[in-house]
């Protein structure tokens, strides 16, 4: 009987990562905010606007803006104080979404852990104020 079990799990795919075009990364994320997790910790959060424009928050009441960009099947983002984009790969598996960067080992992958249509926070050296498109 286990033999039988082990031939059975064996025989069954894994869950695969099935990696988000562009165009679906743009439909899960339009006008919401979508928070993070790293290793089972809250990481960030990025409120996705109009125009792939984004605002990114490491929680910590700071924020980062700049635009996304499809290269391929690799979604990157450009932020105002980076000379560089930063490129990922979003996946969906049905059940849960994450996301990697380009290269980087799959156990550092961010897990989305909640959606909200409510803006970001962002008091950062401008205390009192929110970002809005």
């Amino acid at each position: 009987m286990k033999y039988l079990c082990l031939l059975v799990l064996l025989a069954c795919p894994a869950q695969a990562e099935t990696k988000m075009t562009p165009s679906q990364f743009e439909t899960f994320t339009r006008d919401t905010t979508v928070f993070f997790n790293r290793h089972d910790a809250p990481y960030g959060a990025e409120q996705y606007l109009s125009d792939k424009r984004v605002v990114w928050s490491f929680l910590d009441g700071t924020c980062q803006r700049g635009v996304w960009f499809g290269e391929g099947d690799e979604i990157c983002f450009l932020y105002d104080d980076q000379p560089d984009a930063l490129c990922w790969y979003f996946f969906d598996d049905g059940a849960r979404q994450s996301a990697r960067i380009v290269g980087d080992d799959p156990a550092d992958d961010l897990v989305v852990v909640g959606k909200s249509s409510e803006p970001l926070v962002c008091p950062g050296p401008d205390v009192g104020v929110s970002y809005r498109p």
